[in-house]
């Protein structure tokens, strides 16, 4: 058995979980491993944009995800690369389980569907197709390594999946901040669930300015009302010369948090030399960036945002239950 997963890749065979093909679903558990009764997926934003931009219907959105999982036993959409992460109960834990999960937690899974192994029971019966949330019957499986957190009392389960979808966001911007005091920072896509959680972490972290870039009138003004920017400008990130000029003054450090790919450049403009860019979108080609900023003699340093810094679960939880706007954002997404 292997902490990683590697017993269950069926191919091609000696890769990781996340690099593989095809995973062994099935809900008995190794030594190590926990099996889960799944109840919602969330699928990622790029993900979720891409399956509806190719496949247009509901239903059709709900065929393909079905497909993908059954074809690879785990939710990975072959286009992005991305899957999301689910919530469900805990069935059963192996003997040897680290993650000190027990049978009855109902827990959200802090690590993707492109590694995790699923099952899907009831043909997604119950999801309409028209939202990044599925209502969901079956199974998965966690990992020696994997990472879990059992979900809290006080907030909506959709709420809490929805924030701890991306709480890897908040929590590395909280630490590139502080190594930039009183600094200004620029969110790109401040209107969405881990923009949002960024802009909160940003101001927490001492930034002197904050500045959230959004594509519509309707996201500024909702951005607004929740007063996590100080400035609030309206702008295609996918167009760099547009970006530049709405951000105006270079800031310290750039959050990209967009879901659509052709935002590096843009990014990159906006930050002065010495600063910081956090790619937390999936839809970032990091060839782009390495060579956009090569090719506008940008002296930025890049980061990936990998999902995962300690403590990141009960870091965006809390900014949720204590930032009023933020969780206003949360909400509003969700009714829409």
């Amino acid at each position: 058995m292997s902490a990683y997963g590697l017993h269950r890749v069926l191919e091609p065979a000696g890769v990781l979980p996340q690099q593989a093909w095809r995973l062994d679903a099935e809900p008995v558990p190794a030594a190590d491993e926990v099996i889960v009764a799944v109840e919602r997926l969330n699928l990622d934003a790029a993900s979720f944009r891409q399956l509806r931009e190719q496949h247009g219907s509901g239903d059709a959105v709900r065929q393909a995800v079905l497909d993908i999982v059954g074809e690879r036993g785990k939710m990975q959409n072959p286009v992005t690369g991305s899957g999301g992460m689910l919530l469900g109960t805990v069935l059963e834990v192996g003997p040897s389980s680290p993650l000190g999960l027990r049978a009855g937690d109902r827990i959200a899974t802090l690590v993707s569907l492109t590694l995790t192994p699923l099952r899907i029971n009831d043909g997604l019966q119950d999801w309409s197709g028209e939202d990044e949330q599925a209502p969901c019957r079956g199974t998965a499986v966690l990992f020696g390594r994997s990472i879990a957190a059992v979900l809290p009392d006080d907030l909506p389960d959709e709420l809490a999946l929805s924030v701890l979808d991306v709480c890897g966001a908040p929590a590395l911007t909280d630490r590139v901040v502080r190594k930039h005091p009183g600094g200004s920072v620029l969110v790109l896509g401040g209107g969405g669930k881990s923009g949002s959680l960024s802009l909160a972490a940003a101001r927490q972290a001492g930034a002197s300015r904050l500045v959230a870039l959004v594509p519509t009138e309707r996201e500024a003004a909702q951005v607004r009302a929740a007063g996590l920017a100080d400035e609030v400008v309206i702008a295609d990130a996918r167009n760099p010369v547009a970006v530049a000029e709405a951000v105006g003054k270079q800031v310290d450090v750039t959050v990209v948090c967009v879901d659509v790919p052709g935002c590096e450049h843009g990014a990159i403009l906006a930050t002065a030399d010495g600063g910081t860019v956090i790619f937390f979108s999936m839809a970032t080609s990091f060839s782009a960036a390495a060579l956009g900023a090569e090719g506008l003699a940008a002296d930025v340093e890049m980061l990936v945002g990998n999902g995962y810094v300690p403590g990141h679960a009960q870091f965006a939880l809390d900014l949720v239950r204590t930032q009023a706007g933020v969780r206003s954002l949360f909400e509003q997404r969700q009714t829409a």
